[in-house]
């Protein structure tokens, strides 16, 4: 049914004229009035975060990557407490395995609401409310000492903290342009690196001196800190809330100015909310199984994420173990090998990344996503090499220096595989890159909940040599191939849109 919608009494702006328009700079703003309906006034406009001081930036940076540093805590944190909150909750391996992994469930299923909800009114406030939601849901996770209720905690906690996955690359593709992507990657991954090690740190003593309840109470105070933060400094930076708040000023001052009242014509009502949200929600799946392109980064993360996982959930039990006998504590230092690796990839590999992109050119022209795979395939050796010395380092008892660097070799070539895809991702999305990540995302959470379920069965029955083989195998069979198919066939698989997907995720 049509229903009278508003025409705004203004002049549609003219195309942007000037000598150089056919520069990038002067390209994007064109494209970006007839997506929007408004555009910055210059490429140096001040309101475009592309044009934000460098310490604006990067304070809100520092935010995000906090927040992302909460999630990758939350993630590993119970990891030394496994063995008390069996024994408190008179539980079995089995299902302490899901107590910890559950939360994984809630990083796959989390960023496809966050994403949508992000895209349609931008991403500051999705990102604070995600944060209360983590705190009050982390907070009653321990109580009453019930199964259930820490299965169901933890699961949405997980959707709370997912937003720290979700929103941290597309906020830094909203301040930066493709030419300082790999840079902008470096400061935000730097802090969320630490949370794998933080994480069974702050698990291990806490437990040891407190309470392995007062480790979720912890996180939701510290999480309840970062929210203030976030709503006193951070501000919005996706480019289309902001255009279309502009937009919106726009008619409203030039309605006041002129006296005339809006003028109505006939035409079909504009879409309601619940439908923009069916849209935006719908958006990650239809990508997934409209874009040929999604479905080959969701394998290759999903494959890698689950290896990273069984890692994680498994590393402190290994040390607690008739192997090497340690206290919680002890175990918990060997998570610093993983937050090396991580400080590698972010400082060291991002420098080789930007090396090798540098021939795109101007930083507003289409960049092309296969120049980050040249990066992939160091990567995908080095977790195939990390996989063999960390099993069969363990399986032989030697010295714990040697199974915490096949653990670090393992992890070096994992982050930098995640930092490869998620660049090659936020190049071909662009302003539905959520959407995008929320898709690929999905298959490594589910990976990440299912690995470390049978970990323990793995290890038991064929011991950390033999158990590593299998996933090394794995491995090698399915991960090293990714890299020469996105080299040979990435183009064209990007090229194909099954349904009316479009380019840039427009479902």
């Amino acid at each position: 049914m049509e229903k009278f919608t508003e025409v705004q009494n203004t002049i549609p702006p003219p195309a942007l004229e000037s000598p150089v328009l056919g520069t990038g700079a002067f390209r994007r703003l064109e494209r970006l009035r007839r997506a929007h309906g408004a555009t910055w006034d210059s490429p140096e406009d001040p309101n475009d975060p592309y044009n934000w001081t460098p310490s604006r930036k990067n304070l809100i940076a520092i935010i995000y990557s906090l927040g992302s540093l909460v999630t990758f805590m939350s993630a590993a944190m119970i990891a030394p407490a496994l063995k008390d909150i069996m024994h408190d909750l008179n539980i079995d391996a089995l299902t302490a395995q899901i107590v910890f992994s559950v939360v994984f469930l809630g990083y796959g299923f989390g960023p496809f609401v966050v994403a949508a909800l992000s895209e349609m009114y931008g991403r500051r406030m999705v990102w604070i409310y995600s944060q209360v939601f983590y705190v009050v849901w982390n907070a009653l996770s321990p109580v009453g000492s019930n199964k259930v209720i820490i299965i169901v905690g933890r699961l949405m906690a997980g959707m709370g903290a997912s937003a720290g996955l979700a929103l941290v690359g597309p906020v830094m593709a909203d301040m930066y342009g493709k030419a300082d992507r790999g840079k902008s990657l470096a400061i935000a991954s730097s802090l969320p690196y630490l949370g794998p090690a933080l994480g069974p740190i702050l698990g291990g003593v806490v437990t040891e001196l407190l309470s392995w309840r007062w480790v979720f109470w912890i996180m939701s105070i510290i999480c309840a800190v970062l929210a203030v933060a976030s709503i006193l400094f951070i501000r919005e930076t996706y480019t289309p809330a902001l255009l279309r708040q502009k937009a919106a000023m726009s008619s409203t001052s030039s309605r006041t100015l002129t006296g005339d009242s809006p003028r109505y014509i006939l035409g079909p009502a504009a879409p309601s909310l619940m439908n923009r949200l069916a849209t935006n929600l719908l958006r990650p799946f239809k990508l997934l199984y409209q874009r040929p392109i999604i479905q080959v980064l969701a394998f290759a993360q999903g494959l890698n994420f689950g290896v990273y996982s069984l890692l994680l959930s498994t590393y402190a039990t290994l040390f607690q173990g008739s192997k090497y006998h340690q206290t919680r504590t002890q175990a918990s230092l060997h998570y610093f090998s993983i937050t090396v690796a991580a400080f590698i990839v972010s400082q060291v590999g991002t420098r080789i990344e930007v090396v090798q992109v540098e021939e795109v050119g101007d930083e507003e022209e289409e960049g092309i996503p296969e120049y980050r795979v040249p990066y992939l395939v160091p990567a995908v050796l080095l977790v195939g090499i990390g996989i063999f010395l960390y099993g069969w380092a363990a399986e032989t008892a030697l010295h714990w220096i040697v199974v915490d660097i096949g653990a670090c070799i393992l992890n070096i070539g994992g982050f930098a595989v995640v930092q490869g895809v998620l660049a090659y991702q936020l190049d071909e999305f662009g302003d539905y890159s959520a959407s995008a990540g929320a898709a690929s995302r999905l298959l490594s959470y589910l990976m990440g909940f299912v690995f470390p379920i049978f970990a323990p069965a793995l290890y038991n029955a064929v011991g950390y040599g033999w158990g590593n083989n299998v996933v090394g195998l794995a491995w090698v069979v399915l991960g090293f191939p990714v890299p020469v198919v996105l080299w040979v066939w990435g183009a064209r698989l990007r090229g194909i849109h099954w349904g009316k997907a479009g380019r840039d995720g427009e479902v």
